[in-house]
């Protein structure tokens, strides 16, 4: 370990290898390993939003390099939206204080979703997908890696149904529609997000929330809470049937890997509707 690496970053690092190895660590690389998210001669940008998530997802990439069981290359890529200055800094100075070497770009999606009445925050995480295919194809990456986690995903799949009337997932890894040649990862997919806090609260660190024009007032990250209302109140759902079923949230995980199309009405394949009147 090099001797001069800042407290901080040794600290942060030792507690991956140790502490939370089961918790955090071992869910990355399973997750790496059960859907193939890299692969040999890959360059992944990991994209870095400055919150706990990505800045987590960051370190543990760091780590699974070290392993060096697959040859790929590493781009630490940060957009600024249009941060104030002090967010802004927020975001380099943890990616200093970790040993996060990022490469930042500039876009004005704060000012553009600005103007935007219905679905805002659709609107803004869509643009900022986009921007950072764009950017990460033009630097040589062939992979985008975004830091959603289990919890993310449970979330997601019940208000599929609650909210959208359907059933899908976040899946953990997509081909661009729009970019060539580019995928989308998720290896945070199987860490929880009680670990991830408990990582940054054992090392005292401070990250951004969402510090779009709409939520400036709250830039740092000290809690579980989520802007989203309807987040939150699926988060809040969960929370509520765990305490009588302490299987739910493995239950709801579980139930898109075990869809048995033989008891669905419809569903659709490729934009394509199938009803089971068809094969009655």
């Amino acid at each position: 370990m090099n001797e001069i690496m800042p407290e901080k970053q040794e600290k942060a690092e030792e507690s991956i290898r140790k502490k939370f190895h089961k918790q955090l660590f071992t869910p990355f690389a399973k997750a790496c390993k059960t859907y193939q998210l890299i692969q040999e001669g890959d360059h992944i940008a990991v994209c870095i939003s400055g919150g706990k998530d990505s800045m987590l997802m960051a370190k543990l990439f760091q780590e699974i390099k070290r392993h060096r069981q697959c040859s790929f290359e590493l781009t630490f890529l940060v957009m600024d939206p249009g941060y104030n200055r002090a967010n802004r800094e927020l975001i380099e100075s943890n990616a200093g204080a970790l040993g996060i070497p990022i490469t930042v770009f500039e876009s004005e999606i704060f000012d553009a979703v600005d103007t935007i009445d219905k679905s805002p925050c659709y609107i803004c995480a869509r643009m900022r997908r986009g921007y950072l295919y764009s950017k990460a194809k033009a630097l040589g990456c062939n992979k985008i890696a975004l830091g959603h986690h289990y919890d993310d995903v449970i979330e997601t799949i019940l208000m599929g149904m609650l909210y959208g009337a359907q059933v899908q997932t976040m899946m953990p890894k997509l081909h661009s529609t729009n970019f060539e040649g580019m995928e989308l990862i998720r290896p945070m997919y199987l860490v929880r997000e009680s670990d991830i806090c408990a990582w940054r609260d054992y090392n005292d660190l401070h990250f951004l929330q969402c510090a779009c024009h709409f939520t400036e007032t709250c830039s740092t990250y000290n809690d579980d809470g989520t802007t989203s209302s309807k987040r939150l109140e699926t988060k809040k759902l969960i929370a509520e049937l765990k305490k009588n079923n302490p299987f739910v949230e493995s239950n709801i995980f579980s139930s898109v890997e075990n869809v048995n199309l033989d008891t669905v009405i419809a569903y659709k394949k490729k934009g394509e509707r199938h009803h089971f009147l068809d094969e009655y």
